[in-house]
């Protein structure tokens, strides 16, 4: 995952928690959920990146080990 994706995924995140907070503080369960679903949003693109990542490596060590790296 790029540095631009995580900082995405970290501003979203953040995002969330702040619509989250403003909702519970405005009694808005709305906002509240939307900012629960920010956050979740966040969580599953941040996975989802870090399992792409580990397949890539996997993938690049078996291709070092046919190559004999």
């Amino acid at each position: 995952m790029g540095l631009a994706d995580d900082a995405k995924n970290k501003a979203e995140e953040l995002k969330g928690r702040g619509k989250e907070a403003a909702g519970s503080v405005a009694g808005d369960d709305d906002l509240k959920a939307e900012g629960k679903s920010d956050q979740a949003s966040a969580n599953i693109k941040e996975k989802a990146a870090d399992a792409a990542d580990a397949v890539k490596g996997k993938i690049d060590d078996v291709k070092d080990k046919l190559t004999g790296r």
